[in-house]
C-alpha cells in the first residue's frame, strides 16, 4: 500500500519505518528540513534498538521516503497517518494544534479517497475534531472526496519498539466504516500471526483505550511505590512483599517494581491528560489524581534520604549519579527522575558526577543544560572518583552486575541510594557498603 506518515518523531519514524519493511511504499513527512536531510542519510534523531538498520535497509530498498512536502506525500498515498506531537498544556489537556494543522493540510491537498488515522495520543472526539477540520478545507475548495478518519493508537514501548510493532500483541483500530476496518486489517495482516490480535472498535472506544492502557499502568508503578512508603514506615521490606503479591496470576510481576517514579513521554502526559478530559467532561477521577501524586512525591525519596544521610546543606558533597533516561535502552528524559533528583541535590549546594549509556547530550543539551553544577562522565566508573556517594536511578544492564570492589576503592564514602532497588543487600554489607532502597526499612 501507498502511506504517507506525517511526523517523524519516536512514533512517527517507528511506524513508518516498519510498514515499509513489510513491502509497503512509504513517504515521512516533517516540517524539520535538517531532520528529513539527515534521515535521507540514514542518520536517526533518537535511540531505539534495530531502528537505524531498519532505516537503512529500507532506504536502500526505496521502499521508505523522507519529505517536507506534504503535498506530495498526500497525493500518492492511500493511507495518511498522523503522528505529531500532542503536548501536555498548562493545564494538563493535550494540545491538538498539531493534530489539526495536519488535518487541515490533509484537506487543502487532498485528490483521492483517503483513510486518515490517528496515531498520535489524543483525547476522546479527536477523530470529529480531524474530520470536521478536513472537510472544512474540502468545503472551501468546493470537492467532494470521500474519506474516514479512524483512530489507531499506538502501544509502543520504549527500547522495545520495533520489536513491538512487528510482533504486537495487540492493534486497536477504531472506525465507524467497516470498508475502513477492512483495509486496515489488510495494512496490518503481515505483523499479525493471531486473528484475535487485531481488535475493532469505535473511534471513541479507541481514543480512551490508550489512555485506559496507559493510566493502568502508572497506577500499578504508583500502587507499588506506596506500598513501599509504606513498607519503610512500619518496618517490612518492599521487595519481599512484591514477590508475595505478584505471585498472584491476577496481579502479576509486570510494573510492580518500586522505584523513584515514572516519567518518559507517556505516563504523564496521558495520565494527565485523562484527568483534564475526565473533568472537562464533569467527572472527578480521584484514582488518577491519586496515581499522579504519589508519584509526584515519589521522585523526591531519593533526594530525601540522601539529606537526611548527609545533612540539608550539601555544600561540598559530590554525588556520582548513574543513569539519567527514564528508563534503561532510551535516551528519553522527559520527565525523568533523574532531573527531579539532581536538580534538589545541585539546589542544595551538591556537586553532580553523572553518566548514562545514552542520554548524556539530552540531559546536556536540553533538561539539565542550565544546570552548572553537573559534570558529564565517559563511564560508570569514571563518575565515582572522590564522589561521597553512588545513586542508582536508571538500571541500565551495564549497573546490573558492577565491580563493588571497584567501587569502594573510587569513591570516598563506601554509600549507595539504589532507586531500582537491583543489588543485594547481604553482598554490599559483607564489602562494608552503607546501602540504601526504596521501601526498605
Amino acid at each position: 500500500m501507498k502511506v504517507a506518515v506525517v511526523g517523524t518523531g519516536y512514533v512517527g519514524l517507528v511506524i513508518g519505518t516498519c510498514f515499509a519493511e513489510m513491502g509497503n511504499d512509504v513517504i515521512c513527512v516533517d516540517v524539520q528540513k535538517e531532520r528529513i536531510e539527515n534521515l535521507k542519510r540514514g542518520i536517526i534523531p533518537i535511540f531505539e534498538p534495530r531502528l537505524a538498520d531498519l532505516v537503512e535497509e529500507n532506504l536502500n530498498k526505496k521502499t521508505l521516503n523522507f519529505t517536507t512536502d506534504i503535498k506530495s506525500a498526500v497525493e500518492k498515498s492511500r493511507i495518511c497517518f498522523i503522528a505529531v506531537g500532542t503536548p501536555m498544556g498548562e493545564d494538563g489537556s493535550a494540545d491538538l494544534q498539531y493534530v489539526l494543522e495536519v488535518a487541515r493540510e490533509l484537506g487543502q491537498f487532498m485528490i483521492q479517497p483517503m483513510i486518515v488515522v490517528d496515531k498520535s495520543t489524543v483525547p476522546v472526539g479527536t477523530a470529529d475534531k480531524v474530520r470536521a477540520k478536513i472537510q472544512e478545507q474540502l468545503d472551501s475548495r468546493g470537492v467532494e472526496i470521500k474519506f474516514d478518519v479512524v483512530s489507531n493508537p499506538e502501544f509502543l514501548k520504549e527500547g522495545a519498539a520495533c520489536e513491538d510493532f512487528l510482533h504486537p500483541d495487540r492493534v486497536v483500530v477504531g472506525a465507524e466504516d467497516p470498508k475502513s476496518l477492512e483495509i486496515m486489517h489488510e495494512l496490518y495482516a503481515p505483523f499479525i500471526l493471531n486473528e484475535n490480535a487485531f481488535i475493532s472498535m469505535d473511534t471513541k472506544s479507541a481514543e480512551l483505550t490508550k489512555y485506559a492502557a496507559n493510566a493502568m499502568l502508572a497506577t500499578k508503578i504508583s500502587f507499588i511505590n506506596e506500598i513501599a512508603n509504606i513498607c519503610e514506615h512500619v518496618g517490612a521490606n518492599v521487595n519481599l512483599v512484591r514477590k508475595g503479591i505478584g505471585s498472584d496470576k491476577r496481579i502479576g510481576y509486570k510494573f510492580i517494581y518500586p522505584g523513584c517514579g515514572y516519567g518518559g513521554s507517556c505516563f504523564p502526559k496521558d495520565v494527565q491528560a485523562l484527568i483534564r478530559s475526565s473533568v472537562e467532561y464533569g467527572y472527578q477521577p480521584r484514582i488518577l489524581n491519586s496515581v499522579e501524586e504519589v508519584n509526584f512525591e515519589q521522585k523526591k525519596v531519593l533526594a530525601r534520604k540522601i539529606v537526611k544521610e548527609f545533612g540539608e546543606d550539601l555544600t561540598g558533597k559530590v554525588f556520582a549519579v548513574w543513569g539519567l533516561a527514564f528508563k534503561p535502552q532510551t535516551d528519553d528524559m522527559r520527565e525523568a527522575p533523574a532531573i527531579s533528583i539532581i536538580n534538589e541535590l545541585t539546589s542544595r549546594g551538591a556537586k553532580i558526577k553523572a553518566y548514562d549509556p545514552k542520554a548524556v547530550d539530552e540531559a546536556r543539551n536540553f533538561y539539565l543544560k542550565d544546570n552548572t553544577n553537573i559534570e558529564y562522565c565517559d563511564s560508570k566508573y569514571d563518575a565515582l572518583n572522590n564522589a561521597d556517594a553512588m545513586i542508582l536511578v536508571t538500571e541500565w544492564q551495564e549497573f546490573r552486575s558492577p565491580d563493588f570492589f571497584e567501587m569502594s576503592q573510587r569513591l570516598k564514602q563506601k554509600i549507595i541510594f539504589d532507586g531500582r532497588n537491583i543489588y543485594k543487600s547481604s553482598i554490599l554489607q559483607e564489602i562494608g557498603f552503607k546501602y540504601f532502597q526504596i521501601g526498605v526499612a
